[in-house]
């Protein structure tokens, strides 16, 4: 996942491991709060991410096709890590966790791996390297990395 240089809003094109484009997130360059569409590479919205602007804390949500998929918010008293709540419907809740720095984090499911983030160095813009387990949503997990991106990292770029 790399964060486009030169856009209007928050881009982002995300590639699967032979370079062949997967994803692509189009960030609205005039709205309130962060709103970024992850598209198919037919240009077909997978899923919208939008930030909730009256919450405690950074939260955003993910929908599709119109129904939430996911509440993405970050644990605002963690101590020597950062945590990020993805709160799903149903049982099937993830946990990002991240180092001090935020350049490596790993999504959990009741203590087990679903997906490791790991920020890529020597780079003009935010680029990641982001695993996801055989059989896991991949375009939820890479919503929710663009959602730790922008929490994290959108005051620095």
């Amino acid at each position: 996942m790399k964060q486009k240089w030169l856009s209007w809003g928050t881009d982002y094109a995300v590639m699967d491991e032979a370079g062949n484009e997967a994803f692509y997130i189009d960030g609205r360059a005039f709205a309130f709060g962060n709103q970024l569409s992850v598209e198919s590479p037919r240009g077909t919205e997978v899923a919208f991410i939008s930030q909730k602007l009256l919450s405690w804390g950074p939260t955003y949500e993910i929908t599709r096709g119109g129904s939430l998929a996911a509440v993405v918010k970050k644990k605002l008293f963690t101590f020597f890590r950062c945590q990020f709540e993805v709160d799903v419907p149903g049982p099937d809740d993830l946990l990002a966790e991240g180092d001090f720095l935020d350049f490596e984090y790993a999504f959990t499911r009741s203590d087990r791996p679903v997906a490791h983030v790991s920020k890529r160095f020597f780079s003009w813009t935010d680029t990641y390297g982001i695993e996801v387990l055989p059989r896991e949503d991949d375009a939820l997990i890479v919503a929710s990395a663009v959602v730790i991106d922008l929490c994290c990292h959108q005051n620095k770029s």
